[in-house]
């Protein structure tokens, strides 16, 4: 009876699901790219064994890097069918593996849509990145006998009290996955508090991501285009973000400000925000040197953001977006890995295991504001405002001009940029081996060789 109820929800919803296609396609038109595969067609088709991998989006894409090589090389006779739910991880999952991954999107979860789907493809494994649980989906896997596994799986104790008020949902989808790899023990707890069968400890996959050296090499040439000035490098950043840390950046200053948006639909935005305040910008897809006059580089490329920290790591700095404002925090293990000494705001409740462990190795900073500042390392989590909106503006703006201050004293400071640069590979060097060991786990549903 839970089931049914969602599974009408879901039906009385796809209207709204289409107009927010149409919305978003406003801004990305490839929304409306293979719209159909949304609800069950395909025109693509495979030949053999099939292992299938669900990334929603780029993070997840990117996290399924280096399983996606072992598997190939374990089971060389299957292909591999990737599925998505946003333009941006199709993209993403082409540039990493070209045509050597088949790209499609996951349907809505209507009952007949995933029938469609997985009689399209009939794998012999769905391995499900992160935190991506649905019900329809999953009962039709256990239906037809097909392991499905969440791998990577983290669950923050937002998403949890969230799925927590639906709760004999939750338990009823949970209790049908094969078996859960969780990245941490507080992920690992609160799975089978919602009544997940099997879950194991086996790491987070982004320390397994080796930086590729072609963008290394691509950071160097950045770093040419750059020349000598001091860079403070603001990746992936979100909405609001950027506003608020131009506001704070002292203009007098020869070190150079790069941004680098999380999503490319945003890149006019954000070039918009910097003509605004007046400050000379350039973007790196004019190919140009970086002129002295230039007080704001823009990174207006994808898949390149190993490449941006490379440029950053002798004479820079980087914040890693998404922890300024209150989004959880993006990928603070590659600026580790690459040796450049990262910056993370109060919000890191998508890495919080990884945030604290940062910072307590030294590698990683965390601002939490300035003067009457709060929040706990690592933590961010609670997404409830504290007071008006104008004394949370007040609060966020405090948190970018420490950030901004913070990364203004490690640009003067190259022996401590230095031992943080070495922190941090060592950190990321110490958390690696997660893929080895799901790997291992997936052997227990897919002989190795197939």
């Amino acid at each position: 009876m839970t089931r049914l109820l969602y599974t009408l929800a879901i039906h009385a919803l796809l209207p709204w699901a289409f107009l927010h296609l149409l919305w978003r396609a406003r801004r990305q038109p490839e929304y409306l790219r293979h719209w159909r595969e949304r609800l069950g067609f395909y025109r693509k088709r495979t030949a053999g064994d099939v292992i299938w991998i669900h990334a929603v989006s780029v993070g997840e894409t990117r996290a399924a890097q280096p399983l996606v090589a072992a598997l190939r090389q374990r089971h060389p006779g299957c292909q591999i069918v990737m599925s998505h739910m946003t333009p941006t991880g199709r993209q993403t999952a082409k540039a990493l593996f070209g045509d050597g991954v088949l790209r499609v999107y996951l349907p809505y979860d209507t009952p007949w849509a995933v029938a469609a789907f997985l009689d399209r493809f009939r794998p012999k494994l769905g391995l499900v990145m992160e935190t991506e649980i649905w019900p329809n989906l999953v009962a039709a896997c256990r239906r037809r006998v097909l392991p499905l596994l969440l791998v990577n799986a983290r669950l923050s104790e937002r998403s949890a009290r969230r799925y927590a008020r639906v709760a004999p949902l939750a338990r009823q989808t949970l209790s049908g996955l094969a078996a859960v790899a969780a990245q941490a023990e507080d992920d690992a707890g609160r799975l089978r508090a919602l009544g997940a069968p099997e879950v194991s400890v086996l790491g987070n996959l982004k320390f397994d991501i080796e930086p590729p050296a072609s963008q290394l090499a691509l950071g160097d040439e950045f770093r040419r285009r750059i020349g000598d000035r001091p860079v403070f490098l603001c990746a992936s950043t979100r909405e609001g973000e950027e506003a608020l840390i131009l506001d704070a950046w002292p203009q007098d200053r020869r070190a150079l400000l790069v941004i680098v948006p999380r999503h490319p639909q945003r890149f006019e935005e954000v070039a918009a925000l910097v003509a605004a305040r007046g400050l000379a910008v350039q973007r790196r897809s004019d190919g140009a040197p970086v002129a002295a006059a230039t007080r704001v580089w823009l990174g207006d490329s994808m898949g390149e953001m190993f490449a941006y920290y490379a440029a950053a790591r002798a004479e820079g700095v980087a914040f890693v977006g998404g922890s300024l404002l209150d989004y959880g925090c993006q990928n603070l293990i590659e600026p580790c890995s690459v040796g450049t000494p990262a910056l993370i705001g109060p919000s890191t409740f998508n890495f919080a295991e990884a945030a604290r462990e940062a910072v307590a190795a030294g590698a990683a900073i965390q601002v939490l504001g300035g003067p009457g500042g709060s929040g706990e390392p690592g933590g961010g989590e609670s997404g409830e405002s504290s007071g008006s909106s104008a004394e949370a503006r007040v609060a966020e703006t405090r948190v970018a001009q420490a950030l901004v201050a913070e990364a203004l004293a490690l640009l003067d400071d190259p022996a401590r940029r230095a031992a943080m640069a070495d922190f941090g590979r060592a950190f990321a060097g110490r958390h690696r081996g997660a893929t080895a060991r799901t790997l291992a786990l997936i052997g227990r549903f897919i002989p190795a060789g197939r």
